[in-house]
């Protein structure tokens, strides 16, 4: 199939198949972005696990070494909460607050820009069935050249079925990369709450280590 002649099933499809291409290439771009600041997101995540775990000093300079090493990243922020010196007079339960807190508010960070991979999933099914209807209407079109409209009306039933395979096609990569996306973010949730119950674990350790800084 040659270039020229996508150019005329494209065409031919109402601009539906232009569309599809649009939908496919923003879709692209958000799994890569997503994928990509995700993938960071837990790496770094380990490492401040790690951190906690080994229960190395963890101080202003230790945050800032983090900060020169990585983006901004929602596990950094449970950690300055951690070391802010004006939460050093809090127990347990109001420390705790005050994370769930931080934790909320970096969450939304996660799973932005998603809704336009969901958006695509459900539209670009749509956009190819409105194409092949298109393609349809110009098949049967052909009809009134009664010797050759047999022929020319299955051969463009089977181009306007293009556009609809064409949708479900990008509809089946969105998904698989849109379930994959919301378990990485879970994972980096979870992540969140471990290094949460790490803190509170060693409140009084991250309290002493505030007057170090």
């Amino acid at each position: 199939m040659s270039f020229v002649h996508l150019f005329k099933l494209a065409n031919e499809s109402g601009g539906t198949l232009y569309l599809m291409l649009f939908l496919l290439l923003l879709a692209l771009t958000v799994i890569i972005e997503r994928s990509r600041y995700l993938a960071n997101m837990y790496r770094v995540g380990e490492k401040a696990i790690e951190l906690c775990r080994s229960k190395k000093v963890i101080n202003k300079s230790t945050i800032k070494e983090f900060h020169q090493r990585h983006n901004e990243v929602p596990v950094l922020r449970l950690l300055e909460v951690a070391i802010d010196g004006e939460h050093d007079h809090l127990n347990q339960e109001e420390l705790s607050g005050s994370l769930e807190e931080a934790l909320m508010h970096e969450v939304p960070k996660l799973d932005r820009s998603l809704w336009l991979l969901d958006t695509v999933i459900t539209l670009a099914p749509l956009l190819g069935l409105f194409g092949t209807i298109i393609g349809m209407f110009n098949a049967f079109s052909v009809l009134a050249d009664i010797q050759g409209g047999i022929t020319q009306v299955t051969g463009g039933i089977a181009e306007a079925l293009i556009a609809t395979a064409s949708g479900l096609v990008i509809a089946m990569i969105g998904i698989f990369f849109f379930n994959s996306l919301n378990t990485r973010i879970r994972e980096v949730v979870h992540q969140m709450e471990t290094l949460k119950v790490m803190i509170l674990n060693r409140q009084q350790l991250f309290q002493s280590v505030t007057y170090q800084a």
